[in-house]
């Protein structure tokens, strides 16, 4: 039997269910999930392998328009998912009506790629809403094929995972069979840390920040960490620490207990917080920060 390989790239507004889709086909938690908008930064591969097949699936950035530097970075990350697609997996919620930026909903509509639409949310509706929707976006976007799905219940995806296959180019594999991610594990240490921040900080804090581990040791029986939550200024420090460092303690608790999950043996996780003015629209930070490579 041929070997097929390629890569399937993930587009769609913020909070529409991307990463718990790409979660879901890889299954493992590679990407954040939060009910915040904006959650994914950066362009993380997840990579899932058969004997015949290998799929080279990409989370990207929620589609907006841009309102610093960083989030300039941001959809760098969604224009680029374009570029190397062999199918090109379109997401949208139900009661959605149309993409944020209508520059990338013309490159969908005049793709010469397979389009899958995927209809997501279907668990909060109801079936005359649905085929109102499927209709809807039948018209919009003709040259797609549309699957209703729940990617947080797992309602049809194993059938998008088998179209993709099918859609898939012959093709050797990309990555050595044994690659689960593109992304080295000092990547997920931050991440994880900020998906925490994500949950526990409310107003601008949480876009704020950025993670930088400098510290990861592995040892036999524990892996050593030390890490530094960035911030832009004194106050998001103090919010950050919280009332004698309640706050900032209840984060490295919280993802200590995921990283010993992820990867699978003890974790001793030193936080830290640090004042780095304005990150977000420096370009020599954001290079350093891996946005601008």
């Amino acid at each position: 039997m041929a070997h097929k390989a390629g890569f399937v790239n993930i587009i769609g507004n913020p909070n529409v269910g991307k990463s718990t889709l790409m979660n879901a086909f890889v299954g493992e938690k590679l990407s954040i999930i939060t009910s915040k908008a904006q959650t994914t930064r950066h362009r993380i591969l997840g990579i899932v392998n058969g004997e015949d097949f290998q799929v080279i699936l990409s989370d990207t950035p929620g589609i907006i328009k841009p309102a610093y530097q960083l989030q300039e970075s941001m959809m760098d990350f969604v224009k680029s998912a374009f570029e190397d697609a062999d199918v090109l997996i379109y997401m949208v919620e139900i009661g959605e009506k149309e993409l944020k930026d209508e520059a990338f909903f013309n490159k969908i509509i005049a793709a010469d790629i397979p389009i899958l639409l995927l209809l997501n949310k279907i668990d909060k509706s109801n079936q005359e809403e649905l085929e109102s929707q499927v209709q809807l976006w039948r018209e919009k976007v003709p040259n797609a094929e549309i699957f209703p799905v729940s990617a947080l219940e797992g309602f049809n995806v194993k059938e998008v995972f088998t179209r993709i296959i099918e859609l898939l180019p012959e093709s050797p594999a990309f990555y050595p069979k044994d690659t689960l991610t593109d992304k080295p594990e000092r990547f997920f240490v931050n991440e994880i840390i900020r998906e925490k921040i994500l949950m526990h900080y409310k107003k601008e804090i949480p876009y704020a920040v950025e993670i930088d581990t400098q510290e990861f040791f592995e040892e036999d029986e524990i892996i050593r960490m030390r890490s530094v939550i960035m911030v832009e200024r004194d106050t998001q420090k103090g919010i950050i620490i919280g009332h004698k460092g309640a706050a900032l303690k209840r984060v490295g608790v919280e993802a200590r207990k995921d990283l010993e999950k992820f990867f699978g043996k003890q974790v001793h996780l030193e936080l830290y917080v640090k004042v780095n003015k304005n990150w977000r629209s420096d370009q020599r930070q954001l290079k350093r920060f891996g946005y601008n490579d």
